[in-house]
């Protein structure tokens, strides 16, 4: 039995996992504390995960009928993520691990995104036996990347975004047009209703041979383009276009470079997980293209898309059986990426 503990932005979660089986995973929101600042407050998200692990943790055991005496291994977020947030949680797990005597393990936020399309079932179960070497899209407010999984604990980055990620291009927009925070899941409900061809926006770097992002551009473009005409989203049916002309030219891009890193590594699999996985489109346009070339599609389920501690136990289990161990000194790493 392991409890995994996720802090690493502003969701709180904890989750049980035994055997590659989700016997609970609890998550609690920050969103509308954050709301009103228009983006995460890092002091104030820290506040509310001190304030909300005991609860969180405690529901977590409860619900997998589990007591902190039978938990044999304890892990949680070391990196990436905001600093104190961070050690709000691994702080935690390792007060945990040192009082149960019990081994400890910090895992990488990104490593364990790569996994959650391998949950799946009810209740939610990792099918590693079903991994195949893939090429797996990360896409969130904060992050976008891709990577070769080449084998079960084993990857290499092929690209990343160089400025502002995926999820945060759609949040600095939605702000430059009055959308709540965070504006990605409006713009997405907007743009549903919207023309797509509307407006013309720029699809970054796609004439670039790297496998490399780059949003800040398109988000400059966006603003540029609201300065020369003021007024547009002011109407309804503006806003809707604006937004499903951003949503599509975001969209076209990830597909792209996804298809493009496929190809380069030759693989046959594609999966994809993250915050903005969520999106309508993303997902329809990643299921053309797999079909379309033959390829099989991995999307994780939108639960397990956002932050959560499920995906951190899924892969901590596996590296704790493989002997992997974390030192009890061992600090944080907010800025720990994927090699």
């Amino acid at each position: 039995m392991l409890l995994a503990i996720e802090t690493s932005c502003d969701e709180t979660s904890a989750a049980v996992v035994a055997d590659g089986v989700v016997l609970s995973n609890v998550v609690s929101s920050q969103v509308k504390l954050h709301e009103e600042y228009g983006g995460v407050v890092p002091e104030l998200a820290t506040r509310e995960h001190l304030r909300n692990l005991p609860l969180v943790i405690e529901e977590a055991l409860s619900l997998a009928h589990v007591a902190p005496a039978q938990l044999t291994g304890i892990a949680a977020t070391r990196g990436p993520g905001l600093p104190a947030a961070l050690m709000a949680g691994y702080n935690t797990a390792q007060s945990m691990a040192f009082a149960l005597d019990i081994p400890l393990l910090g895992v990488n936020h990104h490593e364990a995104h790569l996994y959650s399309p391998w949950i799946q079932g009810k209740p939610a179960k990792a099918c590693f036996e079903l991994l195949e070497p893939n090429v797996s899209l990360i896409v969130s407010g904060g992050h976008t990347l891709l990577v070769h999984v080449r084998g079960e604990l084993d990857h290499k980055v092929l690209g990343g975004t160089i400025d502002d990620a995926a999820g945060e291009c759609f949040d600095k927009v939605g702000k430059m047009v009055g959308l709540a925070y965070p504006a990605g899941p409006i713009v997405d409900q907007l743009a549903e209703s919207g023309n797509p061809t509307r407006f013309d926006f720029p699809r970054p770097m796609l004439q670039d041979s790297s496998l490399d992002f780059s949003f800040s551009g398109l988000k400059t473009s966006v603003r540029v383009f609201l300065e020369k005409n003021p007024g547009v989203a002011d109407s309804e049916m503006g806003l809707r276009d604006l937004c499903a002309s951003l949503r599509a030219a975001v969209v076209e891009t990830l597909v792209l470079k996804t298809a493009r890193a496929a190809a380069q590594v030759g693989v046959k699999c594609i999966t994809a997980s993250g915050g903005v996985t969520c999106n309508r489109h993303l997902r329809r346009e990643l299921e053309k293209l797999c079909k379309k070339k033959g390829y099989q599609l991995r999307l994780s389920d939108p639960s397990f898309c956002t932050d959560n501690a499920a995906m951190i136990g899924i892969l901590a289990e596996r590296r704790l059986a493989s002997g992997e161990r974390s030192p009890f000194d061992l600090e944080t790493e907010p800025g720990w990426a994927l090699a």
